[in-house]
């Protein structure tokens, strides 16, 4: 692995990457939340995403929609940190309710339920394929709509719907195969 140091940064770079930070911190830290349900780790794809941006060479081409891209940038190396985690079976079941608050108000057995089916569908989404995953997410995480996923990473919205049902189709099974690992 290459241990030299990065290029040097003009701080001109600097200016502009603490204005970007500013705008847009709140919007990464959400997206990674979102997939980890882990502050901590969230603030770990944060840091991740920004020190990507910084490490971009200096006459690479400007990106055109910088909401987009670090939104895409947070949803990647989050799911990526998750992956990561499956193979040390260390995937964090500890999910937090992001709308649901009904579920707040339920027994604390049904409480527990849905900690740990979030949790298992959290696992089952480390094994799907990246390109998957991020549609996913995307879709039941961010609430973006195929039309919306379609714009965003440059697919057909019939291509993000066959993706979806495929996707909510391997999580079934996994949650199964899941579910069954614990009987």
């Amino acid at each position: 692995m290459d241990q030299s140091p990065p290029p040097p940064v003009a701080n001109g770079q600097l200016a502009e990457l603490g204005r970007l930070f500013q705008t847009h911190h709140a919007t990464v830290m959400r997206a990674a939340y979102r997939i980890t349900a882990n502050a901590t780790d969230a603030e770990d794809v944060l840091q991740t995403v920004f020190i990507r941006l910084l490490s971009r060479p200096v006459d690479s081409a400007p990106m055109e929609n910088v909401p987009a891209y670090l939104h895409r940038a947070a949803v990647n190396a989050a799911l990526d940190l998750v992956r990561g985690r499956r193979e040390d079976k260390q995937v964090s079941i500890d999910a937090h309710a992001t709308s649901l608050p009904a579920s707040e108000k339920a027994a604390p057995d049904r409480q527990h339920e849905t900690r740990e089916m979030r949790g298992l569908i959290r696992r089952a989404i480390a094994h799907l394929p990246p390109q998957m995953g991020e549609i996913f997410a995307l879709h039941y995480f961010e609430g973006y709509s195929n039309p919306e996923i379609a714009a965003l990473l440059d697919l057909s919205t019939a291509g993000v719907a066959v993706t979806l049902h495929r996707a909510r189709t391997r999580l079934e099974e996994e949650v199964r195969s899941f579910m069954g690992e614990r009987s």
